[in-house]
């Protein structure tokens, strides 16, 4: 048929099909470090930006502690903590004996002393603290202990009902009614 002598049968057949190793998987937040397990990483705000500092497990220190970058601490500290403009965080194995100010604070270990943040306080449900909060935003898990007062900063409102008290003896005692 006329159709048939159109055809071109002189086309050079398709090139075999081959495998190729997949592609490598890269994180989703490049500055992620597969040094740290994801656990951790998952629970710690910002636990791995390069502008964070670490105070290992092993590490104790006493004294006054100030700094213009974020901080993890996973050792033993006792003292003054004062980062005003950044996060600190306390891990799961940090021991904190201190008053802390700071822009935001994430416990997941052990506090011992007064802490004011200026936007969050967030005590996880491995955290523990013994001292007082005072912060415009306060998170804490079930299961977390605390032990002390709540001061919640509300911006904008008149001096006398800007903040607003409550002690956990009362939190307790109204839980129980």
């Amino acid at each position: 048929m006329w159709w048939e002598k159109e055809k071109k049968t002189d086309l050079p057949p398709p090139p075999p099909l081959v495998a190729h190793p997949p592609e490598p998987v890269k994180p989703e937040n490049p500055r992620m470090e597969p040094s740290m397990p994801e656990t951790i990483r998952r629970d710690i705000p910002n636990a791995s930006s390069p502008g964070q500092a670490l105070i290992g497990r092993s590490i104790v220190i006493k004294g006054e502690l100030s700094a213009n970058e974020d901080l993890l601490i996973e050792g033993q500290f006792d003292g003054t903590v004062n980062l005003q403009e950044h996060c600190l965080t306390i891990g799961a194995n940090g021991k904190v004996k201190a008053q802390v100010n700071a822009r935001q604070v994430v416990i997941l270990g052990n506090v011992t002393g007064n802490i004011h943040a200026t936007e969050k306080i967030e005590l996880r449900k491995s955290g523990s603290v013994t001292g007082d909060l005072a912060s415009a935003s306060i998170a804490i898990e079930e299961g977390a202990y605390f032990k002390g007062s709540i001061d919640i900063a509300r911006n904008g409102a008149p001096e006398a009902a800007r903040s607003v008290a409550v002690s956990a003896r009362s939190l307790v005692e109204d839980y129980d009614k």
